[in-house]
């Protein structure tokens, strides 16, 4: 296992941005909110030019707005990919290769693998991403997991679900965001949900879905996440999740309150798990529920959190978790102290709507989040008159209210009023045509 060198040193660059004759860092494709746009932020505040891998650039409209360079090529196809990466290094120096996107880390380790760089195990990081190579892992290294099967087609998953006696959970082996994770309470549900999942041979980037899901016992505790960088845990993350059988995140708090006993059984059980999946180099989010004192891992995600989540760290403890896997993947060491105007904790709540709603006056929403005291930043993704749905994954959220305070309790507190007495506010039932007025 390669071990990300932790230092006490300031985490942030000289920011000074890149000269004329800067090394690049390559950036693979990207996520589609929350923290890519900061990649590339980071690399120049550290002196490299970020370079935008991607089979569609307009994908990410932050590449345009911030004049990030871009070269277009089929970042699923490994021979194109691989020419491009040989062009860009003919004219200059290639100091990392990183993602932001889930599906696209193991290609980004690749990469930097065959150009002799900084960054994870492309054969653990790939390994990882298959929930269910990864349950297989994490289950024979004594992790404490949920009881789980892998099913092929319909009548192996109802087997797998009569056998762990009780509503459960089906998902596929690969994904982020909740997409096609889903609470079946009896066999009918369980076959439905199946189908839909095997039915799809691409998943929503276009890349090739496997043919398998997995089918596990559903566990009632608290959710939680820690956020581990290299082999050691930065800070456990209180979660929110929305209403079954969908598994929506609404919110997030950092730190998490809990008492010691839970709060070191979810620190042991995050680090066991990224030692036997043999990561340990740059950020891992790992998500995991209390079983009783007992914290049983989710999964593991070979990457930094969603979620704004690295923000929320930056606020509260003064920790740039995206720096600091962008200074890893450019070979410099990592500070991972906290600075000493941090808030102390942070909270954010994610904007959903409970029917169809169509969204009014988002400005004066804005505004009325704004005006609860802890308000940090808050953001409504699309425009009034936009019509919106229930939430089915983290597409479905439509915006967010982050505060920043002493304590969890009362940036929790705080979030919580802003949302409801802000942001929920730009949120109006849609009135089915013909109806009376």
């Amino acid at each position: 296992m390669t071990t990300t060198r932790i230092t006490a040193a300031d985490d942030t660059c000289d920011d000074e941005g890149p000269g004329t004759d800067a090394p690049l860092l390559l950036l693979v494709e990207s996520n589609t909110t929350g923290t890519g746009r900061q990649f590339a932020q980071r690399a120049r505040a550290c002196g490299a030019e970020p370079v935008l891998l991607a089979t569609d650039p307009a994908r990410y409209p932050y590449a345009a707005e911030d004049g990030l360079r871009t070269v277009v090529v089929d970042t699923a196809d490994g021979d194109a990919l691989w020419a491009a990466v040989t062009a860009l290094a003919a004219d200059a120096r290639i100091a990392g290769a990183l993602s932001s996107s889930e599906y696209y880390v193991a290609t980004a380790a690749d990469l930097a693998r065959r150009l002799g760089l900084a960054g994870p195990s492309a054969d653990a990081v790939r390994a990882c991403r298959d929930k269910s190579a990864q349950r297989r892992t994490l289950a024979g290294a004594g992790v404490p997991v949920p009881r789980f099967h892998v099913a092929g087609d319909v009548a192996e998953a109802l087997a797998a679900a009569r056998s762990l006696d009780g509503p459960v959970v089906v998902k596929p082996v690969q994904g982020s965001g909740s997409l096609g994770v889903r609470l079946c309470r009896d066999g009918d549900e369980v076959a439905e949900h199946v189908r839909g999942l095997l039915a799809a041979t691409v998943n929503e980037r276009g890349l090739s879905a496997p043919g398998v899901v997995l089918v596990e016992e559903y566990l009632t505790g608290r959710e939680f996440s820690v956020e581990v960088f290299g082999d050691e845990a930065v800070v456990t993350v209180a979660k929110h999740v929305g209403a079954p059988p969908v598994f929506v995140e609404t919110g997030h708090d950092v730190p998490a309150l809990l008492p010691a006993v839970q709060a070191a059984a979810l620190v042991d059980s995050a680090v066991r798990a990224v030692t036997a999946l043999g990561l340990g180099w740059g950020a891992a989010h790992v998500e995991l529920r209390l079983d009783g004192d007992v914290a049983r891992v989710i999964e593991v995600n070979p990457r930094l959190a969603g979620g704004m989540i690295p923000e929320l760290v930056r606020r509260a403890l003064g920790v740039d978790l995206v720096g600091a896997q962008v200074r890893a993947a450019l070979g410099g060491p990592v500070g991972l102290a906290g600075t000493a105007d941090a808030a102390g904790a942070a909270s954010i709540r994610f904007l959903t709507a409970a029917a169809e709603s169509v969204l009014t006056d988002v400005t004066a929403a804005e505004e009325a989040a704004r005006a609860v005291a802890g308000v940090v930043d808050t953001a409504v993704y699309r425009p009034a008159g936009t019509v919106v749905a229930p939430a089915e994954d983290f597409r479905g959220r439509v915006g967010h209210v982050i505060t920043a305070g002493a304590t969890p309790d009362r940036t929790a507190e705080a979030a919580d009023t802003a949302l409801a007495h802000g942001l929920a506010t730009a949120l109006a039932a849609v009135v089915p045509t013909g109806a009376a007025t």
